[in-house]
């Protein structure tokens, strides 16, 4: 029985780390939808005929006459060719496929896994002990919403640019991202539960733990902020390091009324706090690093480690890269990869600091 129990965890395990990688990938799909600016090429929400694009110059024409009423269009592509319009539909369509995509390769194990009674449906969020299979299924239960939720934020964040804006609010993007961020964690963690379980904190490595949350807290914030800076194309001005044009903090940092606002929409205080935040961020990364290393003697733990703390410098290094470019689109696309990968290697290294079982 331990047996059969054993290869059930692995083989779900397997499942959900192909959903793990799929997020990634529409992750990176979303970066490169945002870069080319194509986020607003279609400009309906059809969860299920909208799978197919369009198949004839009909269709074709239909599609362009919609994106042509929208803003964007009006204001910044008038006069596009429809060879130019299918590039930009191309990749949102792409990006919406895959989310489609996405549901299903969760959908069918799921509902195979459950007939198959294979985990139980008990409601605890917490399945670290031996008794981790009885409960998953409740787990499994909650990500699958929060999927269908990340779905419906999609279409809340495109729809912002339909009608008064010519881009997606920055707001909204980052709330898709967050969403998506936490998707990849609850996949990334539930897997790595089931294939390497794991008991209570280590009582030596209490204060670690506090160290490693408040990273991964600032680490979730930087990336948020990164969102705003994507939002709201902030990093194709002040293309300069370390000072910003000439200044360390520009002039027009705080020229939005009320003050608050420009936390989150001048370009300027934008890309000046994600600019500042990145080496902060990385700076408690390699001293929580530091930490772990002088705590593990095993080679095994401190290969973790030291992945984690060259992640962290060269996610710096790829930051500077995407603004010194200009935000060059593969640059940029692989800074959003780097982001990814770092919080995945803090979410292990968080892991290890428990009990092996």
């Amino acid at each position: 029985m331990k047996m059969v129990a054993l290869a059930s965890r692995h083989h779900i395990a397997l499942w959900l780390l192909i959903c793990c990688a799929m997020v990634f990938v529409m992750a990176l799909l979303g970066a490169i939808t945002r870069l080319t600016e194509s986020g607003l090429s279609i400009t309906e929400w059809q969860p299920v005929t909208g799978a197919l694009p369009p198949l004839s110059e009909t269709e074709w024409n239909k599609a362009f006459d919609d994106y042509k009423s929208i803003p964007q269009y009006q204001v910044l592509n008038r006069g596009m060719t429809l060879a130019a319009f299918k590039g930009i539909y191309f990749w949102e369509w792409l990006h919406r496929l895959w989310g489609r995509l996405i549901g299903l390769v969760f959908a069918l194990p799921f509902i195979y896994f459950s007939v198959r009674k294979k985990f139980g449906f008990q409601p605890r969020l917490d399945c670290s002990d031996d008794k981790r299979l009885s409960c998953l299924g409740f787990r499994l239960l909650i990500i699958f919403v929060l999927g269908g939720l990340q779905g419906f934020i999609g279409w809340f964040m495109v729809k912002s640019g339909l009608s008064l804006r010519t881009s997606v609010s920055p707001y909204r993007l980052a709330m898709h991202l967050d969403f998506a961020l936490l998707l990849y964690a609850l996949l990334l963690w539930t897997a790595l539960d089931l294939l390497d379980p794991r008991g209570p904190l280590q009582k030596n490595y209490k204060n670690s733990a506090r160290f490693g949350w408040a990273t991964l807290g600032l680490l979730v914030v930087t990336m948020t902020w990164g969102a705003f800076v994507a939002g709201l194309r902030a990093g194709e001005v002040y293309n300069t390091w370390p000072l910003m044009d000439g200044q360390f903090l520009p002039a027009a940092s705080l020229a939005i009324l009320p003050t608050w606002h420009n936390f989150f929409e001048n370009t300027a205080l934008v890309q000046f706090i994600h600019r500042w935040l990145a080496p902060a961020t990385a700076s408690a990364i390699l001293l929580w690093v530091v930490q772990l290393w002088l705590c593990h003697e095993s080679q095994k733990e401190r290969r973790w480690i030291a992945a984690l703390g060259i992640m962290a410098v060269t996610q710096v290094a790829l930051g500077l890269t995407v603004l010194l470019t200009h935000v060059e689109i593969v640059i940029a696309t692989c800074h959003q990869a780097g982001a990814i990968m770092l919080l995945s290697l803090l979410l292990i290294n968080m892991r290890r600091l428990k009990r092996p079982v």
